[in-house]
């Protein structure tokens, strides 16, 4: 018998923080993919951990969705237009996973690379039309589940009405609450890297490229946040602080994710669609709106951004060749400039279609890690930057999202992101450092990346 998705509209708005905490807030593996922007559809939801096995998680991936009957077994029909995940997998990949995908190594047994989540229920939001559905499987505890989350939300409609009845009879309720302010005194951020001791990492990455080493290389730092934090608060003000349109929390087990990423790593669609979408060239925004103009002209017309941009767009170009059919991969897009709350970025689109038997699994084995958080060559800088970094960059520089049971994937880099667990937090920022590159301005852009995320936190 087929399995079936059913997709409950709602007749009523959701708030998400409030939906997230009162249907998801005691679950162990949960997860918020989150346009923070308003840009597109947030997926709300949890699930049971995917048992991960010596092979890793794409192996327990690969696996999971060939138990399910690939795509195609579960019939979608349901799912409104314009929602891409029709359930699956949840979870992030780790930078770490290189050792397994980009290198190759056989020993790394017990290093799992990522860990996901097997998503059966969920709450979908559309922003732009502002409706929302339940999602879950036509089993019994699908059925069940849909029932009693329905009756939850309508419940926390009605208080959310009756609060902005009181509060005034013109102003609409807002989308949702105040982020909430820190509950303890900030602590003090701790990098890997000195601010001298990057300054001269970045001279040896320099003296790498002028040797013929390697074109581009970008290097990295973390910074250990001490203390305990509540992971939804976090994100609450990260998404107050930096709306993205690839934002999420994501909790699995003693870690959690909040995330406030800008940069899609790897999307395919169930036809075998693969769009890649690198980010290269930061400039800082400016209240002032001719500053922030000026700003937004220099990073266009900056030499060292458009090498930079280029250069990883060609990795990511030979990386899509090697899944892709022969002739359909082309840059759609090149050196565009987006605009987000702190930055303004250089961006370009490649895209292609997916070889003959050729799955989502395959494509993102053959791209990780993504060539904007390595440099060129891929497998050379990985090297350079694993001896010079001094330390794993943990989740930071992999990628999170899903993987749907159709076959459809979406990740997004993991940067400007912050990584909880039971004892602190970390945050990893970095940016590419070629032969034109300035080291005050190098490490400038690590502080302006890594500040939304400090500030969250309490810093």
């Amino acid at each position: 018998m087929t399995k079936r998705l059913i997709a409950r509209r709602l007749g009523h708005p959701v708030d998400a923080p409030a939906a997230f905490e009162a249907l998801f807030g005691a679950a162990a593996a949960a997860f918020w993919l989150d346009s923070s922007d308003g840009s597109g559809w947030s997926y709300l939801g949890a699930g049971d951990p995917l048992p991960t096995g010596s092979g890793g998680v794409l192996d327990a991936l690969a696996d999971a969705l060939e138990s399910a009957g690939g795509p195609g077994a579960v019939d979608v029909s349901e799912a409104p237009d314009g929602m891409a995940f029709r359930l699956g997998w949840v979870g992030r990949l780790d930078y770490e996973l290189w050792r397994r995908t980009a290198a190759r190594h056989p020993e790394l047994e017990g290093s799992p690379g990522g860990a996901f989540l097997a998503a059966d229920r969920m709450l979908a939001l559309d922003h732009g039309a502002g409706r929302a559905w339940l999602v879950a499987f036509d089993t019994a505890d699908g059925i069940r589940w849909l029932a009693d989350a329905e009756g939850v939300l309508a419940a926390l409609s009605r208080h959310r009405t009756d609060a902005a009845a009181v509060a005034t009879a013109s102003a609409a309720a807002p989308t949702s609450a105040a982020p909430p302010a820190p509950t303890s005194a900030p602590s003090v951020a701790t990098w890997r890297h000195s601010d001298a001791e990057y300054l001269a990492l970045i001279e040896r990455c320099r003296t790498a490229i002028r040797a013929g080493d390697a074109y581009q290389l970008c290097l990295t730092n973390t910074a250990t946040v001490p203390g305990t934090f509540d992971p939804l608060a976090v994100h609450r003000r990260l998404r107050s602080i930096s709306p993205a349109p690839h934002a999420g929390l994501l909790r699995l087990g003693e870690s959690t994710l909040v995330s406030a990423s800008p940069e899609r790593f790897l999307r395919i669609t169930p036809d075998g669609i693969a769009t890649t979408r690198p980010i290269k060239g930061t400039r800082r925004r400016d209240a002032d709106e001719r500053e922030d103009s000026r700003l937004r002209r220099e990073l266009v017309e900056s030499d060292k951004e458009r090498a930079e941009n280029l250069m990883i767009v060609d990795l990511m170009r030979n990386d899509l060749s090697k899944v892709c059919r022969l002739g359909s991969v082309r840059v759609t897009a090149l050196l565009q400039v987006e605009s987000y709350a702190q930055v303004h970025q250089l961006v370009s689109t490649v895209e292609g279609r997916l070889a003959e038997g050729i799955t989502a699994v395959d494509a993102v084995r053959a791209l990780f890690p993504a060539g904007s958080m390595t440099g060129a060559p891929k497998l050379r800088a990985i090297e350079i930057l694993a001896a010079l970094e001094g330390g794993p960059r943990g989740t930071y520089s992999g990628a999170f999202g899903y993987l749907g049971v159709d076959g459809a994937l979406d990740l997004a880099m993991v940067i400007r992101s912050v990584v909880l667990g039971p004892s602190g937090a970390t945050v990893g920022a970095g940016g590419g450092i070629t032969t034109l590159s300035e080291p005050r301005e190098e490490l400038e852009e690590v502080r302006l990346k890594s500040a939304p995320l400090l500030r969250a936190l309490g810093e």
